[in-house]
């Protein structure tokens, strides 16, 4: 099992090790996930739990994109929200806010559907659960998960360096109230999924809106383009 990286250590505990006096002793969401690992298939990997806090540091976060489970098919997720490994086939969900990404900015749709070049520049690709059973959306909902992602959302929140927290749908929405800090920016919109994309999501230009608050507060923006093809490993 993947461990939560030292940097992030530093401000949260380990929800699968939680007490630093018995590093060895799991929590019972560890418990939990040994079996289901054991007895099932679970995505993502055990060694990619914590992907997107290796890819994106506490300090280095502009961004938070939040997720809700993994992708509960075979190959798809990597432990970061929206991502899938190079590959596989783009999810729908995915195929829109890249429609958004090219009408919001112009840039070129890719042929992959890997985020690891926005994770590296301080996109922090956090879902609110960072498993599942295969074919079983929601399954490791409650198990403690959720208290882990939302103290994550708290960490962030009360951070002096203003953050972008792009909130697509109402299971990301229902966070909202974590997000206290006037000087954040909170993008809200219709989830990308097909059934909801045109109720809100497209137009509502993201990608632009980011990079505008980012430079209005003295950051750099977000590069948003991504190679059009990717090597197998991923890397950028």
């Amino acid at each position: 099992m993947q461990l939560l990286p030292q940097q992030w250590k530093s401000v949260l505990p380990d929800p699968l090790f939680p007490d630093p006096l018995h590093p060895s002793a799991p929590s019972a969401l560890n418990t939990f996930l040994q079996k289901e690992y054991e007895e099932h298939r679970v995505y993502p990997p055990a060694d990619l739990i914590y992907s997107a806090f290796t890819y994106t540091s506490y300090q280095e976060a502009r961004v938070l994109l939040l997720g809700q489970d993994p992708y509960h098919g075979p190959g798809q997720a990597h432990g970061l929200s929206f991502s899938v490994q190079p590959g596989i086939r783009i999810p729908p969900s995915l195929k829109n806010i890249y429609k958004e990404l090219h009408a919001d900015t112009g840039l070129a749709i890719p042929k992959h559907g890997c985020l690891i070049p926005w994770a590296q520049q301080g996109v922090l690709l956090l879902n609110t659960v960072l498993t599942v059973r295969e074919g079983k959306p929601a399954s490791h909902q409650g198990y403690g998960w959720e208290d882990f992602t939302d103290q994550v959302i708290r960490r962030l929140n009360e951070r002096d360096t203003p953050m972008v927290f792009v909130l697509w749908g109402k299971h990301a929405q229902s966070k909202q109230e974590l997000i206290t800090g006037g000087h954040h920016l909170v993008l809200t919109a219709a989830h990308p999924s097909p059934f909801s994309a045109h109720r809100g999501f497209f137009g509502s230009k993201p990608f632009t809106r980011t990079n505008e608050f980012l430079q209005q507060s003295g950051q750099s923006p977000i590069n948003w383009a991504l190679p059009k093809e990717l090597p197998p490993n991923g890397s950028a």
